[in-house]
């Protein structure tokens, strides 16, 4: 494998294009996103046991999703089973790498318990909220910064990993650290692909509610309810397929490139 290294305007071209997948079946492509949601949220109710078993398996069903994106970028059909299409090859390389992921964020977690005594450490893991003081102290917001700086590199590590290990058979380490390097080599595709997902996620659907309130006062509630719902179901799918737009573009084999 070999990883390209992109101009920055690709990461808005990433979304662009992942939108245009979505358009190509966006009611299957919505339908197996929710599915998968559904799923995992079914999963997660079983305490502790539940977060450990849907961790384990995001790498399989990443794989799956990007399965289904990659056949409506080729004209095939979709179904409900491409939903578990991941779990198919390389799966024992997949749940090493979930095991993997739960065992880095549990460390960070532990590592940001260090400024909060472990508020933010019990409510993603256990969905304990946290106690009142920690909040107003502002520990928990530390405690949430520092979780963040070593989660990035951790989501660089992981972002192409999955498609890596079950398209290509990498082993764990290898998919990680290809993964790694990919991301760092683009960071500036990558911080253009955060903006804009910044700005069609957050500032345009803000701005178009605010007009809408002015207009309509009176229906200010059901017009944010209306626009967040419209958000998960087109944005969510759109983002998958930039995913795998994003690998598609970054990553080539050295026989294609030859």
């Amino acid at each position: 494998m070999q990883a390209l290294t992109l101009p920055a305007a690709q990461g808005w071209r990433w979304l662009a294009d992942g939108f245009r997948i979505f358009r190509k079946n966006h009611l299957m492509l919505t339908f197996l996103v929710v599915s998968y949601w559904v799923l995992m949220a079914l999963v997660n109710i079983i305490p502790v046991l539940g977060t450990v078993a849907t961790t384990l398996c995001i790498p399989a069903f990443s794989v799956s999703l990007m399965n289904a994106c990659r056949r409506i970028e080729q004209g095939a059909p979709l179904s409900l089973q491409l939903l578990f299409s991941g779990f198919a090859s390389n799966l024992r390389s997949l749940l090493i790498l979930g095991t993997l992921y739960l065992a880095a964020t549990v460390g960070i977690l532990a590592v940001s318990a260090l400024a909060d005594g472990g508020a933010l450490m019990a409510m993603m893991l256990a969905g304990q909220k946290p106690a009142e003081e920690v909040v107003n102290d502002g520990s928990l917001l530390l405690a949430t910064q520092i979780a963040l700086l070593f989660l990035c590199p951790l989501m660089m590590a992981y972002w192409y990993a999955p498609v890596l290990v079950g398209w290509h058979g990498l082993p764990p380490a290898k998919a990680l650290f290809f993964s790694f390097v990919a991301c760092l080599r683009n960071w500036r595709a990558f911080l253009v692909y955060s903006l804009a997902i910044l700005v069609v996620a957050t500032l345009l659907p803000g701005l178009f509610i605010g007009i809408l309130a002015t207009l309509l006062p009176g229906s200010a509630a059901l017009l944010a309810v209306l626009m967040t719902v419209l958000l998960i179901l087109v944005l969510a799918p759109t983002l998958f397929a930039s995913f795998y737009i994003s690998y598609r573009d970054v990553f080539i084999t050295i026989e294609d490139h030859s």
